[in-house]
C-alpha cells in the first residue's frame, strides 16, 4: 500500500503508514520537531501520534529530549494532560501515543473566536493552575506553556507537549547559548539563566497565557524575540484589557523575582471563594479529598440536600460524592484544631542545657500494646532546607542537621531535642556521620565538626570537606579522595590519619558502599569509553586492596549478598538502569540481571537476594538476584504515585519506607508489593520547595523518622503504617 498523504501542503506531506503498530490516518498538524497524526488502538480508542522529523531522528541530542518528553508525559497523571499510552523512544523515527483530546487550543480559540470573557477567563486560570500543580507534583517543570499548548475540552484544559519541559532532578541541561522555549512566555531567569530555571517559570507563562486570553496578544509584545527577550527581563507587562479582577493575580505571576509569585495552590485559592462558572474546573471530588482523612465520604443513600445549599449546581452533571455543610464544618474545626495543637521544639542556645518546650505530639495520641505515639518536632529557624537525620544504633540517639541552622540530637522514642548545636548562617548541611565516640556534622569553612554524643560540645575540626560525598563513611574510619585520585582515610573518633595512599588502577576513584561485617569498602570508576567499571574493594582500616576487577558496562556498586558477593547497578547508554549484575569474587562470574524495564536513577536496598529498586519517580521493582536473571526474577512492581521518592530503607516486619518531595512518609509491604500506608504531606508554606538531594526516613528499632520540607522531623509507628 503507498504512503497515506495529508492533503494540502505541509513539511512532511508524505508521512510513515504506522508508528509502532499504530496505523495513521491523518494528520492533525505540525511543529518544529514532529508531526502529530490520528491513529487508533486495536481496541478503537482515537490516539493522537507524535512522529519526529526524520532529520530530528539522526541527532542524540534530540533523542535524549525526546527520551525526556515521554518520561516527563508519562510522570504527570491524565487528569489535566493527554495520557501516554504507547512510545517508543528507540525507533528509527521516535514517535509517542497519547490519548487523543478533541478540542481547540486556546491560541486557535483566541484567533477564531477573539477574547475571552470574564467568566471563562476564570475557568481557564483555575483549570491551569490547577493543572500545573499536578504537573510540579510529579516531580516536572513544563518550561513552554503557552496557548498552542493548552487544549480546551468540555472537562476544563489540558495542557499538552512536554519537549522541552525536564524533571526538578534531570541532568539533561541546557547546552551553552540555547535558548530554549517561546520567547513571549518565557520567564526572565530563562534567558538569564536557563539552567536553574524551577516550577516558578510555569507560573510566569501561566500569567502570560492569561493576558493572551484576555487580549489576544502577550504582556509583552513585539515582532522581534530579541526585542521581547529585553522586555520580558526588563520592562513591565502590559496588562491593558485584562479585566479588573484578574489583573492583580496575573501581575503576581509576571513578578520578575521568581520568590515573588504564587504558587498553583495559591493562584488557586486567590481565585476563591469560586464562582459558579469556576465550579466546574474543580471538581468537588478532588476538594474532598483533602478532608477525607478527618471526615468518611458519605454514601449516596445519605445525601440530605447539601447541593441545594452549596455552589454546585452549575457543575457538569457528573455523578459525585458529596458531604453534608454541617459535617465539611466540623471537619474544617478538627482540622484547625490539629494543626493548631501543641508546642513547637525550638533550639536551645548551643552546647548543652537546651530546653525546648517539647514536640508537637501528632494526632492520635500514645497507643497501647508497645506502640509508638507519632510526635512532630520542628527544627528549621530560618531559610528553607529540609533537615536530614542519622541514627546510632537500634533504637539508639537521632542526630539531625538542617542547612544554616544546625544539628541536635533528638530521643526517637518522643522527639525531645537532648542538645543543640548552631551552625553558621550560610553553611550547608549533610546527614551527620556518626563515627566511633563522637557525631561528625558541618563545620565552620567547609570543615567536618566532632561533637560528643552525650553532651553536644564540640570536641575538633577535621578538615575533610563537609560537602556531601567528600567524607565517605566506613564504620569508624573516614574516607576522602582528592582531585589526584589519593585516598585519605583518617579514624572517625580521633581524626588521626590512618592510611593515605593512591588505589593501584584508578585515576579518581568513588566510593559507593561499605559492608560492615567484611569491613571492606568498595570503590568504583567507569572508563572514559562507558564500556567498562573498575571495582576495588578495599580494607578500610589498613588500606589493603582485597580484590580488583574490571567488569563490563557502566556499574555502581548498591549492596552485597550472600558470601562476599557484590550487587551492582547497570546502565543504559542513555544513563538509566537497566539490569543488575551480581559478581562473586571468588569465582570470578558476574551474572546479569536485566529488569523489565528501565528506572531513573534508582535507589537499591536489599534483604538477602531481594534487591528492591526505587526510581526518581515512584516505580518500586523487586527482583530475585539468585534467580540467575530468567523471567522468574522479577518478584513484583508497584507504581507508587510518587513524583521524586528518596532511597528506601527497610525496617521491621517486612516494611520498605521511603519518603516523598511534599514532606510524606510512604510504607510498602515486601511480602505482596503493595502500599500499606502513608502521612499527610508537610510542606513548608504550603509550596512544595526543591531539594537536590530528598532525604531517606531513618528506623530506629520500632520507630521510623522523616524529615520534611516544613522543616520539621516527626515519627511514626513503623509496625502500624495503616494507622499512620
Amino acid at each position: 500500500m503507498s504512503p497515506l498523504r495529508e492533503p494540502g501542503a505541509h513539511p512532511e506531506a508524505e508521512f510513515p503508514q504506522y508508528a509502532g503498530a499504530y496505523r495513521l490516518e491523518a494528520c492533525l498538524g505540525s511543529g518544529g520537531m514532529g508531526v502529530v497524526h490520528l491513529a487508533r488502538s486495536a481496541s478503537g480508542m482515537q490516539l493522537a501520534v507524535k512522529v519526529v522529523h526524520a532529520p530530528y531522528a539522526a541527532d542524540p541530542e534530540f533523542r535524549a529530549r525526546f527520551r525526556q518528553e515521554v518520561a516527563a508525559a508519562r510522570r504527570v497523571s491524565g487528569a489535566f494532560t493527554a495520557p501516554v499510552v504507547d512510545a517508543d523512544p528507540e525507533a528509527g523515527r521516535p514517535w509517542m501515543a497519547t490519548l487523543y483530546v478533541p478540542g481547540p487550543t486556546l491560541a486557535e480559540q483566541v484567533k477564531r473566536n477573539g477574547p475571552m470573557a470574564p467568566a471563562a477567563l476564570r475557568r481557564l486560570t483555575a483549570g491551569l493552575a490547577e493543572a500545573l500543580r499536578d504537573i510540579h507534583r510529579a516531580g516536572v517543570i513544563h518550561r513552554d506553556l503557552k496557548p498552542s499548548n493548552v487544549l480546551l475540552t468540555d472537562g476544563g484544559p489540558k495542557v499538552i507537549d512536554f519537549g522541552i519541559s525536564r524533571p526538578y532532578d534531570s541532568d539533561l541541561r541546557t547546552e551553552t547559548g540555547k535558548l530554549i522555549g517561546s520567547p513571549p512566555y518565557m520567564a526572565p531567569e530563562q534567558f538569564q539563566r536557563p539552567r536553574e530555571v524551577g516550577p516558578p517559570v510555569d507560573v510566569f507563562a501561566l500569567g502570560a497565557v492569561i493576558v493572551h486570553a484576555a487580549t489576544g496578544r502577550g504582556p509583552f509584545d513585539s515582532d522581534s524575540p530579541y526585542i521581547v527577550a529585553y522586555q520580558v527581563v526588563h520592562d513591565q507587562p502590559d496588562l491593558g484589557g485584562v479585566p479588573e479582577e484578574l489583573a492583580p493575580l496575573v501581575a503576581r505571576c509576571l513578578a520578575k523575582d521568581p520568590a515573588d509569585r504564587p504558587t498553583p495552590d495559591e493562584v488557586m485559592a486567590a481565585l476563591g471563594p469560586p464562582s459558579y462558572e469556576a465550579e466546574a474546573f474543580v471538581p468537588a471530588q478532588r476538594r474532598r479529598a483533602a478532608v477525607s482523612a478527618a471526615v468518611p465520604a458519605v454514601p449516596d443513600g445519605e445525601r440530605d440536600g447539601a447541593e441545594e445549599d452549596t455552589h454546585v449546581r452549575a457543575a457538569p452533571p457528573v455523578r459525585r460524592r458529596w458531604l453534608p455543610r454541617a459535617r465539611l464544618i466540623v471537619a474544617a474545626a478538627v482540622l484547625l484544631l490539629v494543626a493548631g495543637a501543641g508546642a513547637y521544639a525550638v533550639w536551645g542556645g548551643g552546647g548543652t542545657g537546651a530546653s525546648p518546650s517539647g514536640p508537637e505530639a501528632e494526632a492520635g495520641g500514645p497507643k497501647g500494646g508497645g506502640a509508638v505515639a507519632p510526635w512532630r518536632t520542628e527544627l528549621r529557624t530560618s531559610g528553607s532546607a529540609t533537615p536530614v537525620c542519622a541514627a546510632a544504633g537500634a533504637g539508639g540517639a537521632l542526630y539531625c542537621s538542617v542547612a544554616g541552622t544546625g544539628t541536635v540530637r533528638i530521643d526517637p522514642a518522643d522527639g525531645r531535642v537532648v542538645w543543640s548545636a548552631r551552625s553558621s548562617p550560610d553553611g550547608g548541611a549533610h546527614a551527620p556521620i556518626v563515627s566511633g565516640a563522637v557525631v561528625l556534622a558541618g563545620g565552620p569553612d567547609g570543615t567536618l565538626r566532632a561533637f560528643d554524643p552525650v553532651k553536644g560540645t564540640a570536641v575538633r575540626d577535621t578538615s575533610l570537606s563537609a560537602s556531601p560525598g567528600a567524607a565517605f563513611p566506613a564504620g569508624d574510619t573516614l574516607l576522602a579522595v582528592a582531585d589526584d585520585g589519593t585516598v585519605t582515610a583518617l579514624d572517625g573518633a580521633s581524626g588521626a590519619s590512618r592510611w593515605k595512599k593512591p588505589l593501584a588502577g584508578h585515576v579518581r576513584p568513588d566510593f559507593a558502599l561499605y559492608d560492615g561485617g567484611s569491613g571492606l569498602a568498595y570503590a568504583f570508576e567507569h572508563a572514559p569509553s562507558g564500556a567498562s567499571t573498575l571495582v576495588t574493594a578495599v580494607d578500610a582500616g589498613s588500606g589493603r586492596t582485597s580484590w580488583q576487577r574490571r567488569l563490563d558496562g557502566l556499574l555502581t556498586p548498591v549492596s552485597t549478598a550472600g558470601a562476599g558477593e557484590l550487587v551492582l547497578t547497570a546502565m543504559d547508554e542513555n544513563s538509566d538502569t537497566a539490569g543488575l549484575v551480581r559478581y562473586a569474587p571468588a569465582s570470578g562470574v558476574a551474572a546479569r540481571i536485566a529488569l523489565p524495564f528501565t528506572l531513573d536513577g534508582p535507589q537499591v536496598v536489599m534483604a538477602g537476594d531481594v534487591a528492591y529498586l526505587l526510581g526518581r519517580g515512584g516505580s518500586l521493582l523487586a527482583v530475585d538476584t539468585g534467580a540467575g536473571g530468567g523471567a522468574g526474577a522479577e518478584l513484583w512492581r508497584l507504581e507508587t504515585g510518587v513524583g521524586r521518592a528518596s532511597a528506601p530503607v527497610l525496617g521491621e516486619g517486612g516494611h520498605l519506607y521511603f519518603s516523598a518531595a511534599d514532606g510524606r512518609l510512604l510504607a510498602v509491604d515486601t511480602e505482596r508489593g503493595a502500599l500499606v500506608g502513608q502521612t499527610r504531606a508537610r510542606l513548608s508554606g504550603g509550596k512544595l520547595t526543591y531539594a537536590s538531594d530528598l532525604p531517606a526516613p531513618v528506623v530506629a528499632g520500632r520507630v521510623v523518622v522523616g524529615a520534611a520540607p516544613d522543616g520539621s522531623v516527626f515519627a511514626v509507628d513503623g509496625a502500624d503504617p495503616g494507622g499512620w
